[in-house]
C-alpha cells in the first residue's frame, strides 16, 4: 500500500551516486596518468646511463617502461568505465523523463485512455489530476479556502508563474476579500500537564486529530531532559469556521500558509515554544496534518523561527507542500493518498531528495455516506494513521532512514509534558459605526480589533 518517493533510495539519491562515483573514477584516472607521465620521465632520464652497465641498465629501462605501460592499461579501463557509469545516468534520465512523459499522456490525454489500460498501468487518481492539470487547481483552492463557485474564476485569473501562492495573493487584493491577507496570532490561553506519549509517526499523527478537536489550539510536547531535550509541536488541520472567524486554522488560514508563508502563524508558534520553556538552539519537531501541514513545512523556511531553534524533522499529512523547500538539513517525511485531491492541490510534486520521502498510500478507501464526505475518504486522519504505521513497520531503506531521523529527535517516547496553547487571529477591524460582536463562527473570547 506504500508508493516510496525520495530519500536514501530514491532515484536522485541514485543518480548523485552515479555521477559521484564517475567522479570518483575520474580523478584517479587523471591521478594515474601523472603517475605514469612520471615514470615515463624516470625512464627517459636513465637513457644516459645505460652505456654504463648494458644488461642492468637495459633491465632497468625495461622494467620502468613495463610498470608505465601498465599504468597506461589501468588508466584505460578506468575512463572507460567512467564513460559508461556517466552514459548509464543519462539513459537512466531519458527513461525516467520518458516514462514520465507517457504517464501524463496517459492520465490527461482522453485519447489515450483505453490503451492505457491495456499496458497494465495505473489508472489516472484524484491526487495526480489536481497536481497534473494546473487548470483545476484555482478552482480547488477556492473549495479549501470556502469560497464562493464565482471565485473559481477569480482565481484562474490571476493564477501565473507565481502558482497558487500568486491565486491566493490575488485573492487577497481582491475587493472584499481582506480577511484573507494575514493578520497577527496571538496566545490567548495555555494548559499544562503531564503524559504518557507514542512518539511514533502514527502515534504524532493521532495527537494531530486530537488537538484539532478544540477550535484554535496547537500542542507542544516537551520530551527529555537536560541535554537530551527535544520539543515536538503538533498542528491541526484546518476546522469548521467561517473565513471571518479569529481561529487561525479556518480557512483563511490555508490562504496564510499557501500565499504568505504562515507568517503570522509561525510567529505565534515561535512565542507557545518560548512560553512552553523552549531554549534557543533546541532541537524541534513539526507535525502538521492538511492545513497543519503546510505551516509546519513552512517553518522548514522561516529565517526567524531557524535563528532560535534547531528545527530537525517534519512530518505531514494530506499536506500540499511541493512548493514549500526546507532548509538545507531538514528532513520530511510526507504522508499523501492517491486518492486525496488535497495535497496536490499546489500543482506541485514534492521534491525527490536524500532528506524528503513522499510515501503515497494506495489502499482501497471505503466510500463515507454523502453527508459525511467532506473533503473525500482519501483525506481522513485515521487513514494517514494506519499509513504511518505501515511506514514504521517497512524496510524500505528510504523510510528507515527517515524514522530514524524523526527517533533521533524525540527518542523513545514516554513521559512528557504537554502544552496545549489556545491561538487567536486577531479580528478583522470593524467599518465605521459597525459593532464588532462575533458573528457566525467567530470566537466570542477572541480578542476584537479597533474601530475604524
Amino acid at each position: 500500500m506504500l508508493q516510496i518517493r525520495g530519500g536514501v533510495g530514491g532515484l536522485s539519491v541514485q543518480f548523485e551516486e552515479l555521477l559521484a562515483g564517475a567522479a570518483a573514477l575520474d580523478g584517479v584516472a587523471k591521478q594515474l596518468a601523472s603517475v605514469e607521465a612520471e615514470a615515463d620521465a624516470v625512464r627517459r632520464a636513465l637513457f644516459p646511463y645505460q652505456s654504463d652497465s648494458y644488461t642492468s641498465g637495459s633491465n632497468a629501462i625495461i622494467a620502468v617502461g613495463d610498470g608505465a605501460q601498465a599504468l597506461g592499461r589501468v588508466r584505460t579501463e578506468l575512463e572507460r568505465l567512467c564513460r559508461e557509469v556517466r552514459a548509464s545516468h543519462r539513459e537512466y534520465e531519458y527513461a525516467e523523463a520518458r516514462n514520465t512523459l507517457l504517464l501524463r499522456i496517459g492520465k490527461t490525454g482522453a485519447g489515450f485512455g483505453p490503451l492505457w489500460g491495456l499496458f497494465g498501468l495505473p489508472p489516472m487518481t484524484a491526487r495526480d489530476v489536481v497536481e497534473d492539470e494546473m487548470s483545476l487547481a484555482p478552482g480547488r483552492l477556492a473549495l479549501l479556502l470556502g469560497l464562493p463557485a464565482v471565485w473559481a474564476g477569480a482565481a484562474g485569473a490571476v493564477n501565473g508563474a507565481d502558482g497558487v501562492g500568486g491565486v491566493v495573493r490575488g485573492l487577497a487584493s481582491a475587493p472584499g476579500r481582506d480577511l484573507l491577507k494575514p493578520r497577527p496570532v496571538r496566545i490567548v490561553g495555555r494548559e499544562t500537564r503531564l503524559e504518557h506519549v507514542d512518539v511514533s509517526p502514527a502515534g504524532l499523527l493521532l495527537r494531530a486529530e486530537a488537538v484539532g478537536g478544540t477550535s484554535g489550539e496547537i500542542e507542544v510536547l516537551q520530551l527529555g531532559e537536560g541535554s537530551q531535550r527535544a520539543w515536538v509541536v503538533i498542528i491541526p488541520g484546518t476546522q469548521d469556521e467561517l473565513p471571518a472567524g479569529t481561529n487561525p486554522f479556518d480557512a483563511t488560514g490555508i490562504a496564510e500558509g499557501l500565499g504568505y508563508g504562515s507568517a503570522e502563524t509561525a510567529a505565534g508558534i515561535r512565542e507557545a515554544l518560548r512560553e512552553a520553556g523552549a531554549q534557543t538552539g533546541e532541537q524541534i519537531a513539526a507535525v502538521g496534518y492538511s492545513q497543519g501541514g503546510i505551516h509546519a513545512m513552512n517553518l522548514s523556511q522561516d529565517k526567524a523561527f531557524l535563528a532560535d531553534y534547531d528545527l530537525k524533522f517534519v512530518l505531514t499529512a494530506g499536506s500540499p507542500v511541493g512548493g514549500i523547500e526546507p532548509a538545507p538539513g531538514i528532513s520530511s517525511l510526507h504522508l499523501e493518498h492517491q486518492q486525496d485531491w488535497v495535497p496536490g492541490a499546489d500543482g506541485l510534486p514534492n521534491a525527490d531528495t536524500k532528506d524528503r520521502v513522499t510515501v503515497t498510500l494506495t489502499n482501497p478507501l471505503e466510500i463515507p455516506a454523502p453527508k459525511d464526505f467532506g473533503l473525500g475518504p482519501g483525506h481522513r486522519l485515521g487513514n494517514y494513521a494506519d499509513g504511518a504505521e505501515a511506514v514504521s513497520a517497512s524496510r524500505d531503506p528510504s523510510l528507515q532512514a527517515s524514522t530514524a531521523a524523526l527517533a533521533a529527535v524525540v527518542g523513545a517516547g514516554g513521559a512528557a509534558t504537554v502544552t496545549r496553547f489556545s491561538l487567536r487571529r486577531e479580528a478583522m477591524p470593524a467599518r465605521r459605526g459597525v459593532p464588532t460582536a462575533p458573528g457566525p463562527g467567530r470566537n466570542a473570547d477572541a480578542p476584537q480589533g479597533p474601530a475604524a
